[in-house]
């Protein structure tokens, strides 16, 4: 089971203005997340102690929801709460990324949903970016773009086309011939190199280094770094890389900054690629990630460091779930 939360405002306490805010906070519910009336087993409101002309509930029968069952409370008083406002939980039988929905002055409830934010998250290789990115846009029901896998997408390019990925006349030529796009699908990223889908390809060790240096490429660097701003100009989105903070998004209302041990990152990577079944060498491993970060701490252009405003969280003791409930806690205390 699925709960949907959501809540809304009213100008003044009275059963039409109750009517309509019910009546709009459903339809927004059930339309953005794509539910049936049938596949929502009950309804539970709330509503701030200064709402007495009329049962939330009630209003959600007279908007079509009769089929539903069907409860209303009223919450205690309390100092500074926000004034008029309906508050609601939709517990739904469909297994669903539920989208909550916070309406008129609620929104201020909900600034990390009702507002266009960015999430950047940068640090070296194995830290754990791009699993707690993931799980973050999940949890917040935003964008997850992977902007690494663009870089190993061209060293995937550069690499079945023969083209050396130091040469950065020779892969900028290239990336203008090629297609590379990001797509979404079921809230997961695919990235598809002249229309083929090569998200698991791109994983592979020797593209890890070969986006390495792809990246160092100015030209490079901005052709992508362009398209990664235009997609977070219109969508909140989490971003994980080694220069989100810093270079890609520099205004981003959050930031945070991964790192852990070469140790334990080498191991994280070790057992990742081993699941995928690669034979990998874990002491090459750790010598590789060592040298990767070097390299991207060196590059002249965006090179892999601290955002002076992001919160660094070392995670080499630390599993994901801390990792995630902090940096939720974080963003929840900024807002």
């Amino acid at each position: 089971m699925v709960v949907i939360r959501g809540a809304t405002t009213i100008p003044e306490d009275s059963k039409e203005e109750i009517r309509k805010a019910v009546a709009e906070l459903l339809g927004q519910i059930t339309s953005c997340n794509h539910i049936l009336k049938d596949e929502i087993t009950s309804i539970v409101f709330s509503s701030t102690s200064d709402i007495h002309s009329y049962y939330p509930s009630k209003a959600a029968r007279e908007a079509g929801f009769e089929g539903v069952a069907l409860f209303s409370a009223q919450e205690p008083e309390i100092d500074g709460s926000l004034p008029l406002c309906i508050r609601v939980m939709l517990f739904v039988e469909k297994n669903l990324t539920p989208r909550h929905i916070y309406l008129r002055g609620a929104k201020i409830l909900r600034r990390d949903i009702t507002n266009i934010y960015n999430v950047a998250i940068d640090g070296p290789a194995g830290s754990g970016k791009s699993t707690v990115a993931k799980i973050l846009a999940a949890d917040y029901s935003i964008l997850y773009l992977d902007t690494g896998a663009m870089y190993r997408a061209c060293a995937l390019a550069a690499l079945e086309n023969g083209v050396d990925v130091s040469d950065e006349r020779a892969v900028i030529d290239l990336m203008r011939s090629v297609s590379l796009d990001v797509r979404y699908e079921n809230g997961i990223q695919k990235t598809l190199l002249n229309g083929r889908d090569v998200s698991d390809e791109i994983r592979r060790p020797e593209i890890s280094m070969a986006a390495s240096t792809v990246s160092k490429h100015p030209s490079v660097r901005l052709h992508l770094v362009d398209k990664q701003r235009e997609i977070a100009s219109v969508n909140s989105c989490v971003l994980d890389g080694r220069d989100i903070g810093t270079y890609v998004l520099p205004d981003a209302a959050f930031k945070f900054f991964l790192t852990a041990s070469p140790e334990v990152r080498a191991k994280r990577r070790y057992d990742e690629l081993v699941a995928k079944g690669h034979e990998v060498d874990f002491q090459a491993l750790k010598e590789e990630i060592i040298r990767r970060d070097e390299q991207d701490s060196r590059r002249k252009m965006a090179p892999l460091r601290r955002a002076e405003d992001a919160v660094v969280i070392d995670t080499s003791n630390m599993t994901i779930d801390e990792v995630v409930s902090f940096i939720k806690k974080t963003m929840q205390e900024k807002i």
